[in-house]
């Protein structure tokens, strides 16, 4: 991934006269108990500062509405349908994305319900004990004046996110738009270490398949199936990044942020071509494997076909002389017999005459297999 640019300090656009904010209404009931299981982090923040740091979610609905100018961020990690359910109800969040983010298992979107825009990321990092990709989801409310974030999965670090948003007061004073590029920027930043990883993986896998390692098939085949995931994680994301960016004239964003974007959108841009060279790259290692397999399988064929015919030979060659050796042993052995009545017994060239017959039929029977190349 090529280098980031050193970013502008981060400047605050002007604004109109605050108007009278409206009266928040009151929160459904909350289960408070449950909170705690889900709620990573709950921060109210005014002028790019926090100000409050609420232990549950009935608390910092209250907290939020004490500070009308100010803005709510809310991390949770799998959170319970109560949880959710009380968010949308504070926070007026559309139902088919409040679903979105129960059911998980979504491809990255982004989607306006009226004041509130809805995003799905796929986060990504690199397990570098097991070699392979880990994938997780994160969904990001955000309104005028609320992030939430919902994640499942381990990736991507919020918490890191949050830290250098807070170190930046400037960047954070700009709202929820500013913590929202943030969070991309985290996500597309995710990706880098994967990248890297990944073109480490198919360079070992080119050295075992030139290697004959029979195993580097599976290797293949679990990388490619990887590959296909992270593809579906960055090609919408370039889309939905060039989305945000039409809507710059629309929606106002600051030069700054317009910047930012066109920066993550970039590094997203360059993430997408790599993983889509990856994947041909692993097609065509997969077809050369294939290759090199059936050239081994044909040249292990072959030895064993040459095998074969020699031990064919020899087996020739065996039963000629067998047959050869076996000519005399049968003469030998009718006149080895004890019968009274035998006329060759008596006969003076009986002897001899058994003798020829012996030599006769080997010598036709070697000259009958030499004729056939047996011998």
């Amino acid at each position: 991934m090529s280098e980031r640019r050193p970013r502008a300090a981060w400047r605050r656009q002007p604004e109109p006269p605050a108007a009278t904010p409206p009266v928040r209404p009151a929160a459904k009931a909350l289960a408070a108990p449950a909170d705690r299981l889900s709620v990573v982090q709950a921060s109210l923040y005014r002028d790019g500062r926090r100000v409050a740091s609420p232990d549950s979610l009935a608390e910092t609905f209250r907290q939020l509405r004490q500070y009308p100018d100010g803005m709510a961020w809310i991390g949770l990690h799998r959170p319970t349908e109560s949880e959710l359910h009380s968010l949308a109800g504070e926070f007026d969040l559309h139902e088919l994305a409040v679903e979105d983010a129960l059911e998980a298992h979504q491809r990255p979107k982004l989607e306006r319900y009226g004041d509130t825009l809805f995003v799905v990321l796929r986060a990504a990092r690199y397990l570098d004990a097991q070699e392979e990709v880990d994938f997780g989801e994160l969904h990001v409310f955000v309104g005028r004046d609320f992030v939430i974030t919902v994640r499942h999965g381990a990736a991507p670090d919020l918490s890191a996110v949050r830290h250098r948003m807070e170190e930046n007061p400037d960047l954070l004073a700009l709202g929820p738009e500013a913590v929202l590029y943030a969070i991309l920027d985290a996500v597309v930043d995710g990706y880098a270490p994967v990248v890297e990883g990944v073109q480490n993986d198919i360079d070992e896998i080119e050295t075992e398949v030139f290697g004959g390692d029979p195993s580097v098939s599976r290797r293949i085949y679990e990388l490619s199936r990887e590959m296909v995931e992270f593809q579906r994680a960055t090609r919408p994301l370039v889309a939905m990044l060039h989305g945000l960016m039409a809507g710059f004239a629309k929606y106002g964003t600051d030069e700054e942020l317009q910047r930012y974007l066109r920066d993550v959108a970039d590094h997203v841009t360059h993430t997408s071509e790599r993983v889509d060279g990856f994947r041909q790259a692993l097609t065509e290692i997969l077809t050369v494997n294939a290759t090199l397999v059936t050239q081994q399988q044909n040249a292990e064929m072959r030895a064993l076909a040459e095998a074969g015919f020699e031990q064919n030979e020899e087996i020739k060659k065996i039963s000629s002389w067998a047959a050869i050796l076996f000519a005399p042993t049968l003469v030998g052995t009718i006149y080895g017999m004890n019968f009274d009545h035998m006329p060759e017994l008596h006969w003076v060239y009986g002897y001899p005459f058994a003798i020829l017959l012996m030599a006769v039929v080997c010598s036709s029977l070697y000259v009958i297999f030499k004729r056939r190349d047996w011998l």
